[in-house]
């Protein structure tokens, strides 16, 4: 981006006298989130509120220098999982490293209200194992205030913040709220459907953005059974959506029913879906990912998202900028941690399996079984196979153009697997290995992300901390479709991430640079914000792991007027609000 030459400033003038500002931003490219061409303007903020955008004078409390730089909205995520995580880490890490300053949490039905104190290992069992959140973590970090959701709300209401949080009512919790222990295995009766109707209507009176549910049979509790939310019967979640229809506000956000590629369990449940929008008249979202297993699976469901709007109901896709990558590492986890001679292995401190890995006939058994499908796994009738080579990656660098196990090892003329534990060995096992199980193929992507009834959101920021890393959602967009494919220009991928999330899920005073809205602000350099490599920390309570992984590019991150980061690194400052919904004012 060319460089532009400081203006003559004026100064601003409110009711007749000069104002100080709180901060003002000199000298940035303004893209104000609109998906209009940028412009070179100050902005001006007082009060957390952005009160001029023009020629300032300097007189201000702080100055930022943003020549150089883009200004725009502070960017927003519409699904993360950061209800145990507000506890302990009020920045909102890893997202707020990556321009983040409003976020969404409690979606597919996870969330830690309502519940009593006692019972509380009833949601812990709900997260554990389906958001890979640990549950000493949870113990260890997370002081219950709270039973219903209301009083969950006001408990997130007086904890320091540095990001926006709002939230949803999570139907697993409601579940076990009303049923007990039987809501992982029974269906409601008539009564309790009842009474979780009206305590979600309840929720979301008080500022609750809606009510989520999973379906998926990927979200397992910690004894490998389904989640609470997966007990329920269509017509319990259909109560209750059409109850919170009731109210005029609220959204309905699903991890989806696995209907494998059945094309009439497919229709079926998309049917379902489309006449819940229509009759609800609830906004309904739910996350979209392309695979290469099955080429053109998600178009139906994109077709879906048309057909509702014929009808007269309002349905949105979630997508990602990139593929969903399972990350592995000796520091965290191997593919293979539970097989057989690797589950001696990696019961060892890091330390100790160094020394083993070199151990030449243990290094043997290790490859051989890491190559075969897994005989602990065919004992019990089940066949698990070795990782897809060619799709396991050494993650030596943040933008993807890394390489497979199988093309290095035939350029070393070794296995995969022997490869692995040499690079493993060599990074003293700390080297990153990626293996893409979703959204494999660009151009997939892309057209996700470009179609005009999906959001690009879906970070699961807080969730899968020792799994994911997909906190940089954002800076991806910016590094890989803006600068290095050029597939979309500054202005279309700040308003996918600023004003295009914001608007879905409500946040009318975020999402714009505008006089009078709130002074969420990202400032970043075009030419180099991009994700870093992510890396392994044990930084949880407990001192439970997870995956770290910061940005290069940022200036600055701004949340309701105050300066959030400078450089990434946080200024000590918590100036994030609760969002509630618009019928809290009125509750």
């Amino acid at each position: 981006m060319s460089k532009r030459r400081a203006y003559d400033r004026h100064n601003v003038v409110v009711n007749g006298s000069v104002m100080k500002l709180d901060l003002a931003i000199k000298n940035g490219l303004i893209i104000d989130g609109t998906g209009s061409a940028g412009f070179y303007a100050d902005v001006g903020i007082e009060d957390g509120t952005i009160v001029q955008i023009g020629r300032l004078d300097s007189n201000a409390n702080e100055v930022i220098d943003a020549e150089g730089h883009v200004v725009s909205p502070g960017f927003v995520d519409g699904h993360t999982h950061m209800d145990a995580q507000i506890f302990w880490d009020p920045i909102g890490s890893c997202s707020c490293y990556h321009g983040v300053t409003s976020v969404v949490m409690g979606n597919c039905g996870f969330t830690l209200a309502p519940c009593r104190e006692e019972e509380a290992d009833l949601v812990f069992r709900n997260l554990e194992r389906a958001e890979d959140i640990a549950r000493d973590a949870m113990l260890a970090g997370i002081k219950w205030q709270w039973e219903t959701y209301p009083e969950y709300m006001d408990v997130l209401d007086g904890l320091p913040k540095g990001i926006n949080y709002a939230g949803y009512m999570g139907h697993s919790a409601l579940r076990t709220y009303v049923m007990g222990q039987r809501a992982f295995e029974e269906e409601a009766t008539d009564e309790e459907v009842a009474t979780m109707a009206r305590l979600a209507e309840e929720a979301v009176r008080a500022g609750a953005m809606g009510f989520t549910t999973s379906r998926s049979h990927n979200h397992e509790t910690s004894d490998r059974k389904p989640v609470a939310s997966r007990a329920g019967s269509w017509n319990e979640i259909r109560t209750i959506v059409n109850a919170i229809g009731k109210t005029g506000a609220g959204m309905f956000e699903i991890a989806g029913e696995t209907t494998g590629r059945d094309p009439e369990r497919i229709r079926d449940y998309q049917q379902r879906l489309k006449h819940l929008a229509v009759e609800s008249g609830v906004p309904i979202t739910w996350g979209m990912f392309a695979s290469r297993r099955a080429p053109g699976h998600w178009r139906s469901y994109f077709d879906l998202l048309d057909e509702t709007a014929v009808a007269g109901g309002r349905m949105f896709a979630q997508v990602h900028s990139r593929s969903l990558n399972v990350l592995y590492s000796f520091e965290a986890h191997l593919p293979f941690d539970n097989w057989h001679v690797w589950r001696d292995l990696r019961q060892l401190s890091l330390s100790e399996q160094k020394a083993k890995l070199q151990d030449p006939g243990l290094r043997a058994k290790l490859i051989e079984v890491a190559s075969a499908p897994s005989t602990r796994h065919e004992e019990i009738g089940a066949t698990v196979n070795p990782p897809d080579w060619e799709w396991l990656f050494f993650m030596d660098r943040a933008d993807g153009h890394d390489r497979s196990l199988a093309s290095i090892a035939k350029n070393q003329g070794t296995s995969p697997a022997a490869a692995l534990i040499d690079i493993a060995l060599a990074s003293d096992l700390k080297a990153l290995f990626r293996m893409p199980i979703n959204n494999e193929i660009d151009r997939d992507v892309l057209e996700m992300m470009k179609h005009p009834r999906s959001v690009v959101t879906f970070s699961d920021s807080g969730a899968h901390v020792s799994q994911i890393m997909d906190s940089s959602l954002q800076t991806n967009v910016f590094s890989q479709w803006v600068r290095e494919k050029q597939e979309l220009s500054l202005e279309e991928a700040v308003r996918m991430v600023t004003f295009e999330p914001a608007n879905h899920w409500g946040f009318h005073d975020r999402g714009l640079l505008r006089e009078g809205l709130a002074a969420d602000i990202a400032i970043f350099d075009p030419e180099t914000i991009a994700p870093n490599m992510p890396e392994v920390v044990h930084d949880l309570p407990a001192g439970a792991t997870r995956l770290k992984q910061t940005a290069t590019g940022i200036l600055a991150t701004i949340v309701n007027g105050q300066t959030l980061l400078r450089d990434n690194v946080h200024t000590g400052a918590a100036p994030g609000k609760l969002l509630r919904g618009p019928l809290a004012s009125s509750a």
